[in-house]
């Protein structure tokens, strides 16, 4: 065993039946009349519904990746997922 901690699965708080995992995920943003879509983002996802939990780290990129997106004027975009 190495000396990385284990996570735990978490309940998904969806479905109330499954627990997550490690996985992907694509997450939907929506700020004024930009829509973007950032596919595989690393989240916990639901074994059972596949619902995303994405962690602090990962939210506060995709709110960057939202904000500049707004900026340049973008209507819709679909982005892969790069950590900062």
């Amino acid at each position: 065993m190495s000396g990385i901690p284990e996570e735990k699965a978490l309940k998904c708080v969806i479905c109330k039946n499954g627990e997550t995992e490690p996985g992907t995920t694509s997450i939907l943003l929506e700020r004024d009349k930009t829509t973007l879509v950032i596919k595989n983002v690393p989240a916990e996802v639901c074994q059972n519904c596949g619902e995303g939990y994405v962690d602090e780290d990962t939210t506060e990129r995709l709110l960057q990746m939202a904000e500049e997106a707004t900026k340049l004027g973008v209507q819709v975009d679909i982005r892969q997922y790069i950590a900062a």
